[in-house]
């Protein structure tokens, strides 16, 4: 009740916003690989690189709607050709064919890009309000948990209406909510009209045409060039291209520092650093479409008891998988796809994949099912853990606020780094205790290492999203909003360069390992920097 009339019709938007996102990404990956059901028939390698290339774009496009709001169109405008164009791309995903296929994915792409820098910076300026100032950091906590809602509730509607209906059904749903989160978003309009203030050119600024001369068409150039380049030097022309295209972006960030007037370089410095090392933490944390998904898919024992298969059922969450030959493609004992010399996937008469790292004493018989907790249910852990964690994580800092002993938000930041790297410890004991995948892993594991990293992303996600709105020039919110989702891209880019190489661990346990260490590296990066950083926070008066 202390919070701004705003808050409430932002949350509900966003929580729809993103019921149609995560719905659309938690069966992603599995529309991709899936060759029997009528999914797109991807191998695992291809679809970890177009899932990494997708979500990549995803967060570097509000780089461009960030622009275009700050200087022209206004963030509600914005916010709704972003959402319609979403709702649109979910919707033609239910479509067949490689055509539609991708002309949906950028209709998300570019949707996503005008709505979410814009709906969070529209947040953080009504909270800009002396009033509302000291509880901006609470504010965006509520704001995440709306984004988490949405998250956790998705995957039932994603795994009742794939399993029963077909992919195209749970895509359409996704539309839907979409077009829901509109809807709530104008019905809120008088509440934070106020906040959506187009701000006034200054000497210093560069014009769109300069922008759009000197940086994107550069990236696209440059991006290109990637492309066509002979050989993989990142693992595949798409992510080759993207890194490439990437570069001059990130060099229009450092020339804003470089150009920046005394007053604003060193809050410049500061969110730019904290931009460079989140990117390692979006790498190892996106990886749950990707990787975990593997580890959920095939490593992990998903079958229900008897005693919960009928409310299970009533949500949505079942899986039958049948025990008996039929013609798949053939798997070695890591679920990697057999090939013949000319690289054709070779199929033949075997049981579902599912089976093979299975006890011969625990297997069903011939001509019975097992009934499974869909994989995609695992996709809503982590949001669970972020609606529950949330009030308590809130609860906590405001304890200590109390007291006068709450950290600081660079602090924050850095328990979220160290945090997620203690989750990637969770996964290397998973590892270890399923004999490197050769036998099942309890699903305790998973969920274990998701309630960790949970706590990691709460310290750092919504912290570093108040950082970008307290330490930003007035004029810069958005664009530098811009920069926050760029540093994702790149996060989430490398996540898919991370997830593709999963094959190529002969060790699970070296794959996790190698998460950990990268976490924890940035951690103690950050760790190096909290004192210069708390400063520079401290000059702001924030």
């Amino acid at each position: 009740m202390k919070h701004p009339k705003a808050l409430p019709f932002l949350f509900l938007s966003e929580m729809w916003e993103r019921f149609g996102f995560y719905l659309m990404l938690g069966i992603f990956f599995l529309y991709m690989n899936d060759s029997e059901k009528g999914g797109m028939g991807f191998e695992r390698k291809q679809a970890s690189d177009v899932f990494g290339t997708f979500i990549a774009l995803v967060y570097l496009t509000p780089f461009i709607g960030g622009l275009l709001a700050d200087r022209i169109m206004g963030y509600r405008l914005s916010i709704t050709i972003g959402g319609i164009l979403m709702g649109c791309g979910y919707c033609g995903l239910a479509l067949p064919g490689l055509p539609a296929f991708y002309i949906s994915l950028l209709l998300i792409i570019i949707g996503n890009g005008f709505f979410k820098p814009n709906i969070s910076t529209i947040l953080g300026n009504v909270y800009n309000d002396e009033k509302y100032k000291a509880l901006k950091d609470t504010g965006y906590n509520i704001f995440y948990m709306g984004i988490n809602i949405g998250a956790f509730i998705c995957n039932f509607f994603a795994a009742y209406l794939r399993n029963n209906f077909s992919w195209g059904h749970a895509f359409a749903a996704a539309g839907i909510g979409m077009f829901v989160g509109v809807a709530i978003f104008w019905l809120g309009n008088k509440h934070y009209a106020h906040a959506d203030v187009i701000k006034p050119k200054k000497p210093e600024d560069l014009s769109l045409g300069k922008i759009f001369g000197i940086v994107l068409l550069p990236a696209l150039i440059v991006g290109y060039i990637g492309w066509i380049l002979p050989g993989n030097i990142f693992g595949s022309d798409s992510t080759d291209a993207f890194i490439f295209g990437a570069i001059p972006v990130v060099a229009f960030y450092a020339s804003l520092l470089i150009r920046s007037n005394t007053e604003d370089r060193k809050p410049l410095a500061a969110l730019l650093a904290v931009f460079a090392v989140s990117i390692i933490f979006w790498a190892v944390f996106k990886q749950n479409g990707t990787a975990m998904t593997i580890w959920a898919e095939n490593y992990t024992n998903r079958n229900i008891s008897e005693q919960f298969e009928a409310p299970a059922k009533t949500l949505g969450m079942v899986q039958t998988v049948e025990m008996k030959l039929d013609s798949v493609n053939l798997t070695d004992e890591q679920f990697r796809v057999k090939k013949d010399d000319s690289g054709k996937i070779i199929k033949g008469l075997d049981y579902p994949a599912y089976f093979k790292n299975i006890p011969a004493s625990e297997k069903p018989a011939e001509g019975e099912s097992a009934k499974l907790i869909s994989t995609e249910i695992f996709q809503s852990v982590n949001p669970f853990f972020v609606v529950i964690l949330t009030p308590v994580v809130i609860a906590f800092f405001s304890f200590l606020r109390r007291r006068k002993k709450e950290p600081t938000t660079p602090w924050k930041i850095f328990f979220g780094l160290f945090i997620t790297a203690l989750s990637m410890v969770v996964m290397i004991a998973a590892a270890v205790y399923s004999n490197n995948g050769m036998e099942k892993s309890s699903m305790l594991w998973l969920i274990g290492s998701y309630c960790v990293i949970t706590f990691g992303e709460l310290c750092l996600s919504p912290m570093a999203l108040s950082l970008v709105s307290k330490l930003s020039p007035p004029r810069l919110t958005a664009l530098m909003m811009g920069g926050w989702f760029l540093s994702i891209s790149l996060g989430v880019k490398f996540s898919g360069v991370l997830a593709s190489m999963w094959d190529g661990y002969e060790s699970k346990y070296n794959f996790f390992l190698v998460n950990f260490c990268l976490a924890l590296t940035t951690a103690f990066i950050i760790f190096l920097m909290v004192k210069w950083l708390n400063k520079i926070c401290i000059d702001r008066g924030v």
